[in-house]
């Protein structure tokens, strides 16, 4: 399965947060900023680095990015220069924008200029944002060390009815059931043959290289 592109622009501590740890997760990252101290800074941790002007059209056609399937719009203070940024990105055909705003005036000029999906970074750290964005079901994690997290999902549609040995997500995604939710009930040792229901929430432990390979099959851009 080709690896989903993603390019963030610009690289202030929102931006470069979400670049690493989307990169980490296995994603192709292009990362772009106008400060070269940024770009150097960031270079060994995501696939590409380049520095350039998000504002300037032709600049980020060169890079290629209406190819992208995501693009999320990490600039800070520099209002204008957010809201331009978005609209060349839109226009040159990524498939889905995130951008961030500063406040509610800020997100709702973003919205009516085509953003997909607005983020307040205040309120979503990068770590959680990268984790939690490009799945349509992770709905929390807990970072156990570098390697190894524990998150919660909603069962899928097509587990409901099946026992855990059928969808033997260990061999299938290197990852382990450690509980089961539904309602005011927990099966903190869920067996073999328990089935999955209709909005179960699943906890789970897992390697961030599970956990990639969870995503890359369960995407809001399937």
């Amino acid at each position: 399965m080709k690896k989903k592109q993603i390019v963030v622009i610009g690289l202030g501590r929102f931006g470069a947060s979400v670049a690493k740890n989307l990169y980490d997760l296995g994603y192709e990252v292009l990362a772009i900023d106008s400060r070269e101290d940024a770009i150097q800074e960031i270079a060994d941790n995501v696939t590409h680095a380049v520095q350039a002007d998000s504002t300037d059209e032709k600049s980020l056609k060169e890079l290629g990015l209406g190819n992208f399937d995501v693009a999320i719009i990490g600039i800070g203070s520099d209002v204008q220069s957010n809201i331009m940024t978005t609209i060349i990105v839109k226009e040159l055909g990524v498939k889905y924008v995130i951008a961030k705003a500063d406040s509610d005036l800020h997100a709702k000029v973003l919205r009516k200029i085509g953003a997909d999906r607005i983020v307040f970074p205040e309120r979503d750290m990068g770590a959680r944002v990268a984790n939690n964005l490009f799945s349509a079901s992770i709905l929390d994690y807990i970072e156990l060390s570098k390697n190894y997290k524990i998150f919660e999902i909603v069962a899928l549609d097509e587990w409901v009815g099946k026992a855990l040995y059928e969808i033997n997500m260990r061999a299938n995604y290197g990852i382990n059931i450690i509980a089961i939710k539904n309602g005011d009930s927990v099966n903190v040792s869920p067996g073999a043959n328990d089935i999955i229901h209709k909005g179960d929430l699943l906890i789970i432990i897992g390697s961030t290289e599970g956990i990639s390979k969870f995503n890359g099959n369960y995407s809001i851009w399937q």
